[in-house]
């Protein structure tokens, strides 16, 4: 059983920057897919930034330049470096681990709020 722990959201100002982290326990032999979602109050889930098995990323359009994703294998954890960060990315960030071609797993979630 695979259980992912989120931690790193806050409080900042517009124009900020927050790391959040994501970090796997249990028995993990090949991840597909790690992914960060947020979902906004009143607004469904978004995908923001995805890391894939060869590595590659891929960004939404609304933080393409400002967020990074990227991951440590040796800690089983998957990282979300927030830049210049603005009142619209206020939402519930999630981490989402795709392993072994099948099994979907999802952290607790954990709050950013940007604001002055």
């Amino acid at each position: 059983h695979v259980q992912l722990v989120e931690s790193g959201g806050g409080l900042v100002q517009p124009g900020g920057s927050l790391r959040l982290s994501c970090t796997a326990s249990g028995s993990i032999f090949f991840v597909n897919a790690l992914v960060w979602y947020r979902q906004a109050p009143g607004k469904e889930r978004e995908s923001v930034a995805v890391i894939i098995s060869d590595s590659s990323t891929h960004y939404a359009d609304s933080v393409k330049g400002r967020f990074t994703i990227s991951r440590d294998s040796a800690r089983n954890t998957v990282y979300l470096q927030m830049n210049s960060l603005k009142p619209e990315d206020t939402a519930v960030y999630y981490c989402n681990w795709v392993v072994h071609g099948v099994y979907e797993y999802w952290g607790q979630g954990t709050q950013v709020t940007v604001s002055s």
